[in-house]
């Protein structure tokens, strides 16, 4: 069945590889992007099968327009893809107030104005997927990504609240954690290249180093078949909550979970003090209430 789309951040990477693939299999897309003549070449492939729509998301009376204008053109909604976004490199020390709020501005809010322009439509229609692109960098942190970070793992929480609040209305909800993707000259990003980088204090060039090496060293995914997946995720009956694009941050994130479990676990003594509860026994799993069974 024929699916229309509203993607966002489709003028390269993920999200123009996402529109070409929807619309070589046939379907309808509103494709929204600053510079709409990035899909000329699209539109001329394609024809009315395409609506280029130049958006900024983080203008959330544009966002409402737009979704306005995409429902209008073609008649409903069935994928929403929030793509936009882009990455704030600087360690904590050398990020301006600017800089984190034109971060949150696009990653946070632009895709909250997107899904809230979307729901009523999806919702009165009684289904629909909206589909967020987040990152592995939602799921951990690593120096010189604080505010990258902080946007990401703002989308993973609104997006599983959200799941929770639409699925009584057929409406399901993705989280895509993809890894690192060959969208410039067929290599991973530099994210010391990117155009969004603070101004640096000499203190953290050794952390830039390392930042380099490790990001040289990551597979770099191929945009074309992530499309590919993401098509097969919005046919599934019942699509995952969350989703890793890519097998490089696998391991690692393997290890900061096993991690985060460990450290609750070797402190819990502490934690049950903090609120007044008796120490729990040794081999004991505390449960709901603060009550504690033996092991």
């Amino acid at each position: 069945m024929t699916k229309t789309w509203f993607v966002t951040g489709t003028s390269r990477g993920l999200g123009r590889a996402f529109v070409e693939a929807a619309l070589a299999r046939g379907d309808r897309v509103a494709a929204a992007a600053r510079d709409t003549s990035t899909l000329d070449d699209l539109v001329a492939a394609h024809g009315d099968a395409l609506l280029p729509l130049g958006l900024d998301v983080t203008d959330r009376d544009a966002v409402h327009a737009g979704v306005r204008r995409a429902h209008e053109r073609f008649g409903r909604l069935d994928v929403v893809v929030n793509n936009a976004g882009y990455a704030q490199v600087g360690a904590v020390e050398e990020l301006t107030e600017q800089e984190v709020r034109d971060q949150l501005e696009t990653n946070v809010f632009g895709a909250l104005w997107v899904v809230q322009a979307a729901l009523p439509y999806l919702r009165e229609q009684r289904g629909g997927h909206i589909v967020q692109m987040s990152s592995a960098a939602g799921l951990l942190a690593m120096p010189l990504g604080a505010a990258y970070h902080v946007s990401k793992w703002s989308l993973e929480a609104l997006n599983e609240s959200l799941a929770q609040e639409v699925a009584e209305f057929g409406i399901k909800v993705t989280i895509v954690e993809p890894g690192g993707y060959a969208t410039r000259g067929g290599k991973n990003p530099d994210p010391l290249d990117n155009g969004h980088v603070s101004a640096p204090d000499p203190a953290y060039d050794g952390l830039r180093r390392r930042l380099a090496e490790f990001t040289r060293d990551q597979p770099a995914g191929d945009p074309a078949a992530a499309a590919q997946a993401l098509l097969t995720l919005v046919d599934a009956e019942n699509p995952p909550l969350r989703v890793l694009f890519g097998q490089g941050f696998h391991g690692l994130l393997q290890k900061v979970y096993a991690d985060r479990l460990r450290t609750w676990a070797d402190w819990q003594d502490l934690s049950a003090r903090a609120q007044g509860l008796p120490v729990p026994a040794p081999g004991s799993e505390p449960v709901a209430g603060g009550v504690t069974t033996r092991g």
